[in-house]
């Protein structure tokens, strides 16, 4: 089995949530902190995005929740990307509907019902999306890009149920790829934008073992690479390698490849919990 580092923590808890609240970005800047596995929150201007927040309190997690579910203030957006529960989490999502009163929700169309139902957030909060669609949210402009989580499973009505995400907001570009594994179009689908200032890419891969244990599989650390390489961001940022045993990857291997095959090409790994201001 590969040795897997493991994750130093920067902040967490009421520390972590005074770092964000304190950050100051000027426009064309933003900040990110990873939160272990494919969680982010971004600020950029006065705008507090949450990607896939899941702060649940598994035993299974190799790196601890950063914050408790009653803790996910400040949040304007939150973006999930799929309906796996370390991504739609109805442990966390419920108490951070109300820890962030303004904030809305963004899910593909299959997961409505979860977040309405099961999760109990306000059908006007709840806005779904399909793939190539576009919202704007008080500043903030949404496309879906549509992911292959192994499979597409493409819905007849409801469209797919995996979907990255590119996020404009304060003269800033991000991409969160959500779980996904390379495809064709997908390349030329992100060539649409010019640049990407910050790219979050899964790197934990796929084998056969996992997927006959029901573990979808992911972008490997060199596709990872080789799709940032192509895209040139400002930084590239591994993610989705920590958190469960059995299905984890060393960035060091991430970092080496885009290293060595598209020198130039900036990426980030490190503490969770860390404030990492973007473009330096």
């Amino acid at each position: 089995m590969k040795t897997i580092p493991k994750v130093e923590i920067a902040k967490s808890h009421a520390d972590l949530i005074a770092d964000i609240a304190g950050t100051v970005t000027g426009y064309g800047q933003a900040a990110f902190w990873w939160m272990g596995q494919h969680t982010f929150i971004v600020k950029a201007g006065e705008k507090v995005v949450y990607f896939d927040p899941w702060y649940a309190d598994w035993d299974s997690r190799q790196t601890p929740s950063l914050l408790t579910p009653q803790e996910c203030q400040l949040a304007d957006l939150a973006l999930i990307s799929h309906g796996h529960a370390d991504h739609l989490c109805p442990e966390t999502l419920p108490q951070m509907a109300q820890a962030s009163p303004r904030a809305q929700f963004v899910c593909p169309r299959t997961e409505v019902e979860r977040l309405t139902g099961e999760c109990g957030i306000a059908a006007q909060r709840v806005h779904p999306m399909n793939a190539g669609e576009s919202r704007e949210f008080g500043g903030i402009r949404v496309t879906a890009i549509k992911a292959k989580h192994e499979h597409f499973d493409e819905h007849p009505t409801h469209g797919f149920p995996y979907l990255g995400y590119v996020v404009e907001m304060n003269g800033v570009t991000i991409y969160h790829a959500g779980d996904t594994i390379a495809y064709e179009g997908l390349l030329t689908t992100l060539q649409q934008w010019k640049k990407f200032d910050v790219m979050f890419l899964p790197i934990n891969g796929r084998d056969a073992e996992r997927y006959l244990r029901n573990c979808a599989g992911n972008l490997t650390f060199q596709e990872s690479a080789e799709l940032a390489g192509e895209l040139r961001p400002g930084l590239a940022v591994a993610a989705h390698w920590d958190m469960f045993v059995g299905n984890q990857e060393d960035p060091a291997a991430f970092v080496q490849f885009l290293e060595a095959k598209y020198p130039g090409v900036k990426s980030w790994v490190g503490k969770a919990g860390e404030c990492v201001l973007f473009p330096e």
